[in-house]
């Protein structure tokens, strides 16, 4: 399919009618197939052509394992990891931002360096998009906006239940610098992902409408919740149906489920987001099993045995997007692109041909 009389924002909601769209696996497990040690984190090892970022050869504390970091000190990986997932057929790929706000960052006393990290991570996502998108096969950027540290509805003492160590309004001017960032970065679509706070995702989605009415751009959202156990619920302790009828009112493009769980024990949870969210398209990137020290990506499922329990979820009818979190890889996103080709995604709407 080619789409050119659409701008890309328009033409993903297409697609998405048209055939089950393939998202790209996890950013995390693959940085960790590097194995890079904290002088690498510093900017260590850059190849021939890329410059070292010298702010952080010295920087006080360690920085290992800050993985939106290696946006400024080695976008090598970075680069290498989303031409990976592309080569792979991935449609859309994630910008490194999942811990990129100013809350997550200060952490490591890198909170000034949010809106940059986002910058830098759009940018290069944008550019290996552009690298690999033909007319035949066009490529698109999804910032990723993932969860803080701090909630907004749960306790950080558990002898004091009513205590909260960050406020809706802080998070608000934390997502919103991360947005502001991401969408001056070039990316397409903005994904709310890895929800275990509902209360924490109204302020991302509450910052990103600010954004859009700042800016005048308004583009796709997709909304991605974590159902942590066989509760069946969030970490906030909401139901499936109770996460939807908390976020409906942000009109997404989609919404779905992501990370904690395998394909296996998912699959119930996005019967039943399927069955009620009326009108939105379905999105699905479960973990590769369950954790396993002993395999090579830390989970248990093979790319084979992902792809086929998510190709069940494409006979089912149940989905428009797949792809991969925890321990997933490129190989995982190659299998799961080979096995749903063909498929059709669950039922297009009339409101995304108008």
């Amino acid at each position: 399919m080619t789409f050119p009389s659409y701008t890309r924002a328009q033409a993903l909601p297409v697609l998405l009618s048209e055939r089950i769209v393939i998202l790209d696996g996890a950013m995390g497990t693959m940085i960790q197939r590097f194995r890079l040690g904290e002088a690498q984190y510093r900017g260590q090892g850059l190849p021939s052509g890329w410059t070292v970022d010298e702010r952080f050869v010295d920087w006080a504390s360690d920085v290992k394992g800050n993985n939106e970091l290696l946006s400024l000190t080695r976008p090598d990986v970075i680069q290498s990891i989303h031409e990976g997932y592309l080569a792979a057929g991935a449609d859309l790929i994630e910008t490194n931002t999942f811990g990129a706000t100013s809350v997550a960052q200060d952490d490591y006393g890198m909170a000034g360096f949010a809106r940059e990290m986002n910058l830098a991570s759009a940018q290069l996502a944008r550019a290996a998009c552009d690298r690999y998108s033909t007319v035949q096969h066009p490529r698109y950027v999804a910032g990723a906006v993932g969860p803080t540290p701090k909630t907004a509805s749960i306790s950080p003492d558990v002898n004091d239940p009513g205590a909260r160590n960050i406020t809706f309004d802080m998070l608000c001017a934390a997502y919103a610098e991360q947005v502001s960032a991401l969408l001056e970065g070039g990316v397409d679509v903005l994904l709310v992902e890895t929800i275990f706070d509902t209360l924490n995702a109204k302020a991302a989605l509450f910052a990103i409408e600010q954004c859009f009415e700042a800016t005048g751009e308004r583009l796709p959202v997709i909304i991605s919740g974590t159902v942590t156990d066989a509760s069946g619920r969030i970490l906030s302790g909401q139901t499936v149906s109770a996460f939807w009828a908390s976020v409906r009112h942000a009109h997404p493009l989609a919404v779905g489920l992501n990370c904690a769980l395998g394909a296996a024990l998912m699959k119930p949870y996005l019967q039943e987001l399927s069955k009620i969210a009326k009108g939105t398209f379905i999105s699905c990137y479960p973990n590769a099993g369950l954790p396993n020290p002993m395999s090579d990506t830390g989970f248990d499922e093979a790319p084979a045995d992902t792809a086929r329990l998510l190709h069940g979820f494409a006979a089912e009818g149940l989905v428009n997007l797949l792809g991969g979190c925890c321990g997933t890889t490129p190989d995982h996103i190659a299998s799961i692109a080979q096995t749903v080709r063909g498929h059709a995604p669950r039922s297009a709407f009339a409101r995304y041909r108008d």
